[in-house]
């Protein structure tokens, strides 16, 4: 089996205290200051921090703009690097984040053991703007898996103060978010010949474990008995076995004994996806190890509530396999059965994601939960539509809409809803099927998969697809300034905490 870097690596966070009293005479122990300011601030803005005449001259040099960063050193012996970020007041999450995340680049060539930060202005603002300087600091602090033998040890942010403001910051929440995006950039950015199906699979049971979720495997076996046939199309050309789909449960206290959840996550977990018979060229297979992030937020997901001890029941349903191609691999024009009976004409063997998801969604769908969020990198046509910006949603339920683009404002991970109309149907018409699996051209290809997945939903059971055209982005996104983003997390967290998605849902009769 693969070695893979230590687990704990990615649900190490630096400790996090507040600063009482004044800061001024313990500005040496910090080796970075990390400040946002409002575009229009005032020089008394940096009267509580430590040397305050020195931030002023900084604030003055020239006229501030918002989104910009400027730096300098204090005068203690550990010469402690002062940063300023300006935002406008009515700046949205991300490009808080963003800002933040730009501010952290600024401290990347030294080797930072104790951050402060502080965003000093209105209560509301102030508040918001710490947190987006703390999420950038747990991101900037983390460092995806090396396997670079000559390496020098690279030193770790050990503590992170905040100055001010500290007391409006739900600190809990935002190290459950940052160690849920973390793993996910761990996972998403193992090499493929390092996370095959059984290391994935053990490492599961390993978090499992950890976390005090309960788990069981669907081996190909069990998948042939539960006539799993989309899925099992795609995993048939794997040359070795060990391809399943993965369920995870987590149960607050006071619902332990809980049969169905109240949400199942869902995620696309393609570990390498060549093709299959319609092989990808060289540049579009390069990175498909990431191909499996959508497993990742799911997973990941699930460990952030379950540490949060959220107060409703939630499933993670992970598809993992590879899409291999060999003499098994399934061909255009095969005809599979799916779990829930329907019969599909494959048209494309590139369009395996959703092969793998409709089975893994209507095995979810049985549990009979009030709400089903899936996540797959699925389509190219959602990256074209959006960029590696903002990520795809849909959902069967309108009322749900507005909730889900807000929880994208709100987390700074943004997505947008797209179209979902019945008419597109008549696109993934079949004269040998109930459905194909996808048009022949790719015309609207992120609408019409949505349009297939959604046969493999049961009509009761509300449901979001999210799209991961953000999953991956070169030069970051947000806080994130690793290729691989991580998201997904925080937009759920925000779903499912704060903009109550689950409100007003009814368990399935």
């Amino acid at each position: 089996m693969p070695s893979l870097p230590p687990l704990e690596h990615a649900s190490q966070l630096p400790r996090v205290t507040r600063a009482r009293g004044s800061s001024s005479a313990r500005a040496g122990q910090w080796d970075a200051i990390f400040v946002i300011v409002a575009d229009s601030a005032q020089p008394r803005a940096f009267a509580d921090l430590p040397e305050p005449e020195r931030w002023r001259e900084l604030h003055a040099r020239s006229k501030p703009r918002s989104g910009t960063v400027r730096s300098t050193a204090l005068a203690n012996s550990r010469h402690t690097l002062a940063v300023i970020g300006y935002l406008q007041a009515d700046s949205s999450p991300f490009e808080r984040l963003q800002l933040a995340g730009r501010m952290l680049k600024e401290a990347s060539a030294r080797a930072v053991d104790a951050v402060a930060l502080a965003a000093p202005g209105d209560r509301a603002s102030g508040a918001a703007n710490l947190e987006a300087l703390l999420a950038a600091t747990f991101a900037h602090s983390f460092a995806l898996p090396s396997y670079a033998s000559a390496r020098e040890p690279r030193k770790v942010l050990r503590e992170v103060t905040l100055l001010s403001g500290g007391d409006d910051v739900n600190i809990p929440q935002a190290e459950a978010a940052a160690r849920g995006n973390n793993l996910t950039r761990w996972l998403t950015a193992l090499p493929p010949n390092k996370l095959d199906a059984r290391s994935y699979r053990k490492l599961i049971a390993d978090i499992a474990r950890a976390n005090k979720l309960s788990m069981r495997f669907l081996d190909e076996t069990a998948l042939r008995r539960l006539g799993a046939g989309a899925f099992l199309a795609v995993s048939q050309a794997n040359d070795e076995p060990g391809a399943g789909i993965v369920q995870l449960r987590y149960r607050p206290a006071r619902a332990k004994s809980a049969r169905s959840p109240d949400v199942a996550l869902v995620g696309k977990g393609i570990l390498f996806d060549t093709g299959g018979i319609n092989l990808k060229p060289h540049k579009s297979m390069l990175d498909m190890h990431t191909d499996m992030s959508g497993s990742a937020v799911a997973l990941a997901t699930l460990v952030a509530l379950a540490e949060l001890k959220a107060p409703f029941a939630v499933d993670a349903w992970l598809a993992i396999t590879e899409n291999r191609i060999g003499p098994r691999g399934y061909k255009p024009q095969d005809v599979v059965r799916a779990s829930n009976g329907v019969t599909i004409q494959v048209i494309h063997t590139d369009a395996e994601g959703r092969m793998a998801l409709a089975d893994t969604l209507a095995l979810a769908g049985r549990t009979q939960p009030k709400l089903i969020i899936d996540y797959a990198t699925l389509t190219g046509a959602s990256v074209y539509a959006l960029t590696e910006r903002m990520s795809s949603v849909f959902t069967n339920r309108p009322t749900l809409v507005n909730k889900l683009v807000e929880a994208g404002r709100a987390s700074g991970e943004r997505v947008w809803n797209f179209p979902f109309e019945a008419d597109f149907d008549s696109d993934l018409e079949s004269k040998v099927a109930d459905i194909v699996q996808c048009a022949v051209d790719g015309k609207g290809d992120h609408i019409l998969a949505a349009r297939f997945l959604s046969r493999f939903v049961p009509d009761n059971v509300a449901w979001a697809h999210v799209d991961l055209s953000s999953a991956t982005r070169s030069g970051g996104l947000g806080h994130v300034s690793t290729e691989v983003t991580g998201f997904g997390v925080r937009f759920t967290l925000e779903a499912l905490l704060r903009q109550g998605l689950l409100d007003g849902l009814e368990r399935p009769k």
